[in-house]
């Protein structure tokens, strides 16, 4: 693979918007994750239209970092100290070359708890980001965080959020749809990925973003057939109808997105089409 864009920086109104790139990696079989209810020929299909290749395709991370002037936000906190041997987990090292320290982060907001946004949390037992409190949906954590999970396909994450998460619960600010995260910053529910997963709104000097997580996870498989069941959605139908909704609004209202795991640097807008929407890439929207 090439070399990688550590990070990528643009001003959104009065405050400055910076995607950290954590690492990116190879999955193999495509239709293993997105679109298992097609035939792996319906997928390939869609793949060879957009020259992707049909056995692997490359998934990349992209926490943000939002200083609206008054606080330096994060939006997760990528894959951790626990995947550096595979290439990932570069959020602390990648932000200091964006010139951001890890003490400087005043705010950490979680979109949900999936091991490749809680993961960088920690840095051994100690906070990886020092001086912050943090932000979460409330039903995320409550889901997460009970001891239900014990012994159910969602153990792992439950015993991730009680490592990574818990330990930090008494600096933490439980919201839900609606709730604001600092003036400027809004909290919209987008379930289904996950039960409490939540997506924000972006809005300074009259221009708006929306961060969108993981409503959808590839620019062209989630985006194009979004009623495509993808493998990491816990409530597969919700997922779909959540990402139709939201991507409904943001071609609708033509804004802007950050898209966790779309193509590095993760920017771009949409546009509404037949069957889904097609992904456009942030070029020099924001440098006029």
């Amino acid at each position: 693979m090439p070399a990688a864009t550590a990070y990528n920086q643009f001003r959104l109104g009065d405050f400055t918007v910076t995607t950290v790139n954590d690492g990116t990696t190879v999955m193999e079989n495509p239709q293993g994750t997105f679109g298992t209810d097609q035939s792996v020929e319906t997928v390939s299909e869609l793949l060879e239209a957009h020259y992707l290749p049909t056995e692997k395709l490359v998934n990349g991370f992209a926490p943000t970092v939002v200083n609206t002037g008054s606080d330096i936000v994060l939006f997760d906190t990528g894959l951790g100290e626990g995947a550096r041997g595979n290439g990932l987990g570069q959020l602390s090292a990648r932000m200091a070359a964006a010139g951001i320290a890890p003490e400087d982060v005043t705010i950490v907001v979680i979109t949900h708890m999936h091991p490749d946004h809680i993961g960088g949390l920690m840095e051994g037992d100690k906070p990886a980001f020092p001086n912050a409190r943090y932000v979460t949906g409330q039903a995320e954590y409550d889901f997460w965080a009970d001891d239900a999970r014990a012994g159910t396909p969602g153990e792992r994450v439950h015993n991730l959020v009680k490592a990574k998460v818990m330990p930090l619960a008494e600096k933490m600010t439980f919201i839900g749809d609606g709730g604001e995260v600092v003036p400027g910053i809004t909290g919209m529910a987008a379930v289904g990925h996950t039960p409490g997963h939540m997506i924000y709104r972006l809005e300074s000097g009259g221009r708006q973003l929306v961060v969108t997580a993981d409503t959808a996870n590839h620019f062209v498989l989630s985006l194009q057939r979004p009623e495509w069941e993808v493998r990491f959605d816990m409530d597969k139908a919700m997922a779909a109808k959540s990402r139709k909704t939201v991507f409904d609004m943001i071609a609708a209202d033509r804004l802007p997105f950050i898209g966790y795991h779309m193509p590095f640097p993760s920017v771009g807008f949409v546009e509404k089409m037949d069957t889904g929407y097609r992904f456009i890439p942030e070029t020099y929207q924001f440098d006029l």
